[in-house]
């Protein structure tokens, strides 16, 4: 442990050469909001827009220390970790050849060529990233290249470390005290194993939480099985965290970790919590960025009184997906619901429905499904509304006025064939 103190420290000093500490941020609204000290350590401010170029650049840095020669490095990355290890390679002067998945969106490639500039080269292969990895790998052995792992890789852990050598630093600057508590976004698990390593060694009284998305829980898989077990299938809409199995060499690093520290992050909760800190406070977090805000109302009762640093991870979104997150958002609130109505196809029927809606309802989608009944059609109608008691009023003018409806938003997979 004590190579981590030094290591990570040293790390931390050698990342000055790139860019100056990310900001700590006292939070006046979380802080009010929740009777305590909330700081927002912000990795969603590096050069790349997350943490990952701290693990990229202190692994080539060590790699180019011990082999000068090694000038060839490769990864396989759909995001994050290809723009850390691309802004790192043109950093070094090193070639890097970054494989990436064919559906990766256009503005993730674009971005991550900027980075690396004539330094790198972009592969575009596979429909998967089980595929794009295997190729990688393929690749890198045949060519003698170095492999940068985005997570299980004992020199990008210690590069994740430097932010906790930041962060309590720059607390005590401030405010003149440890974190009572740190809560840290886990995907692969190299961020929270190099984080909690550090501040374990130096500051003993600092509690932990994880946030791992509800359809990505890797680590809480890891915990209940003794070991790193891969998941059947995961929710891809965390994409910076969203990983179907925990690293090993993260895995050991983590395991004294207890499940009651472990939290569930719901897709759709963390869409409110990102549009939330969109609207209130102007900051742009991508989903994994989002989640160790996103848990502080469920610690609420834990974190009273008390100094917490929340690292918001990474604030590369694509905009193109708001939309999309805000749909998420009013669905979990209980804003925005999607209906199945049987119509009565008579004259008046519409009318005397539309009577139904309140001054705060309407209506975003009316589609018809079928049209071959005789006397009733199907509609899908979707409703949005500014208060969520609101459709308790609607569907009980609806029963009164026997209106044949069903409720398909929670219908998983209704809702994803018809909206």
């Amino acid at each position: 442990m004590t190579d981590l103190i030094q290591s990570a420290s040293q790390t931390s000093d050698a990342l000055r050469a790139l860019f100056e500490p990310t900001p700590l941020q006292r939070n006046d609204h979380l802080s009010t909001r929740l009777g305590a000290e909330i700081w927002l350590k912000r990795e969603d401010l590096t050069p790349v827009r997350s943490y990952k170029l701290r693990g990229a650049f202190n692994a080539m840095r060590k790699v180019l220390a011990n082999s000068p020669a090694q000038g060839h490095f490769v990864c396989a990355s759909a995001g994050n970790h290809a723009q850390g290890v691309a802004y790192a390679c043109r950093h070094f002067g090193v070639k890097g050849t970054i494989f990436m998945p064919v559906t990766t969106p256009q503005q993730k490639i674009d971005k991550t060529r900027t980075f690396g500039g004539a330094a790198i080269e972009i592969v575009l292969t596979g429909d998967y990233f089980d595929q794009t990895l295997a190729a990688s790998q393929t690749y890198c052995r045949d060519q003698g290249a170095h492999f940068l792992s985005p997570f299980d890789d004992l020199d990008v852990i210690e590069g994740q470390a430097s932010v906790g050598v930041e962060l309590l630093a720059q607390l005590r600057d401030l405010a003149g005290c440890a974190p009572d508590m740190v809560i840290l976004p886990v995907g692969g698990g190299g961020l929270a194993s190099g984080v909690t390593g550090y501040l374990r060694a130096v500051s003993p009284a600092t509690d932990f939480r994880f946030v791992e998305p509800l359809g990505g829980a890797s680590l809480t898989a890891a915990l209940q099985a003794g070991a790193p077990t891969t998941l059947p299938r995961i929710n891809s809409f965390v994409d910076g965290a969203a990983v179907a199995r925990l690293g090993a060499l993260t895995y050991d690093r983590l395991k004294w970790a207890q499940p009651d520290q472990v939290l569930l992050a719901p897709e759709d909760r963390i869409c409110v919590t990102m549009l939330e800190m969109l609207n209130v406070e102007g900051i742009v977090l991508e989903p994994a960025g989002a989640m160790s805000v996103d848990v502080l109302p469920v610690l609420a009762d834990q974190i009273r009184g008390k100094t917490v640093v929340c690292i918001t991870s990474g604030g590369n979104f694509d905009f193109e997906r708001l939309p999309e997150v805000k749909e998420r958002a009013q669905r979990y609130s209980g804003l925005k619901k999607y209906f199945i109505l049987r119509m009565p196809q008579r004259p008046g029927a519409l009318r005397e429905f539309l009577s139904m809606l309140g001054a705060d309802d309407d209506i975003s989608r009316f589609e018809y499904l079928k049209k071959s009944a005789r006397n009733f059609g199907s509609v899908l109608i979707g409703i949005e509304t500014k208060r969520a008691e609101n459709f308790a009023d609607l569907t009980r003018r609806m029963d009164e006025a026997g209106f044949a409806y069903r409720d398909i938003t929670g219908d998983e997979a209704l809702a994803e064939f018809l909206i």
